[in-house]
């Protein structure tokens, strides 16, 4: 949480966060709505009555009202070029500007999920599509129309959800593939638009606790499970982490850049939902939780808090990986994208 409860350092901001009825989109809008934000909430599951229902845009948007913001749930297919246009005439229309675009949304996680046991040859050539279409085409395209408004304001942030699969084996070769090639997005999209004001940034989460993945963590066995829940995170890690991004002044600093939610956290002294500082998926204190056993994990919090290079930490992901594909940990069943 801020320092200041009451603090709202994004109110009057207008952000919009792609694929956000659930898992990590859901928990950035919260974030930003927390910090005062006007966020837009697109993704293709509604609601089909009355009440808002869980996991739909419109209770996300609930809840970012409950927090503080306001909410404003657009249905939108980010395969489909013209309903992402139209979906920024409207934010155009309505709210006249845009400070934040988020592109976090991805069609490609329930065939990761259920195909984490095979390879790519085992798999259909289509599902390069459904991973990359919309979780990397779809950003481009959405960050053209973001750029066109916030070029004419001199102003603004497009934060890119990726990954430390950009550096490692991770899933699978599309999965990592799509998310080296969002990371090289970001940096030559910050070399057109520094000058005019725009900064760009990914923004890599841990091991996310998301409805999905909760579920793996389910099918594991005892010492695997340890691996998951020392490495796992709450969505609210990347929302208070993108907040705290979009309320800086000085972005262009560190445009062009990869950047871990934990540790953009610490350095703005921002804490999680349980008033803890995070710690990053690449330091020695979480490091050392997944290695010690049982009531030996207490031991962990004598580790100092130093993070591993990156292709160490890489090296680390990679081997978490190989564990899912031995495990055969496949996640059956497909919710509603």
């Amino acid at each position: 949480m801020y320092a200041d409860p009451g603090a709202k350092p994004l109110a009057g901001k207008i952000t919009l966060v792609t694929g956000a009825s659930r898992g990590v989109g859901r928990g950035i809008a919260r974030g930003l709505g927390e910090a005062g934000a006007t966020v837009w909430i697109t993704g293709r599951t509604v609601q089909r009555g009355a009440t808002p229902e869980p996991g739909t845009i419109e209770s996300v948007a609930a809840e970012v009202d409950a927090l503080g913001g306001k909410g404003i749930a657009v249905r939108c297919d980010h395969g489909v070029d013209e309903e992402i246009r139209a979906l920024f005439a409207r934010i155009e229309t309505e709210s006249g500007r845009l400070d934040v675009l988020v592109n976090n949304v991805h069609s490609g996680v329930h065939d990761m999920a259920e195909g984490v046991d095979r390879r790519f040859w085992q798999l259909e050539p289509e599902d390069w599509d459904r991973m990359n279409g919309v979780g990397l085409r779809g950003h481009y395209v959405a960050s053209v129309y973001a750029a066109r408004m916030m070029t004419r304001q001199r102003s603004g942030l497009i934060l890119n959800v990726s990954s430390f699969g950009s550096i490692a084996y991770l899933f699978d070769v599309a999965y990592g593939v799509g998310k080296a090639a969002l990371d090289r997005l970001t940096a030559d999209m910050a070399i057109e638009l520094r000058s005019e004001g725009v900064a760009v940034i990914s923004l890599w989460p841990g091991l996310v606790r998301t409805e999905l993945t909760e579920r793996i963590i389910e099918e594991a066995t005892p010492g695997y499970r340890r691996i998951f829940e020392a490495y796992g995170e709450s969505t609210m890690i990347a929302g208070r982490a993108a907040a705290a991004l979009a309320a800086q002044q000085d972005n262009l600093r560190r445009t062009g850049r990869v950047m871990i939610a934990a540790e953009v956290m610490r350095r703005a002294g921002v804490r999680d939902e349980h008033g803890r500082k995070p710690c990053s998926p690449r330091s020695l204190t979480t490091f050392a939780k997944a290695l010690f056993p049982g009531r030996s994990q207490r031991l962990a919090v004598l580790v100092p808090h130093v993070n591993l290079p990156l292709p160490l930490a890489g090296w680390i992901v990679r081997k978490f990986s190989e564990i899912l594909k031995k495990r055969g940990y496949r996640v059956v069943g497909r919710a509603p994208g």
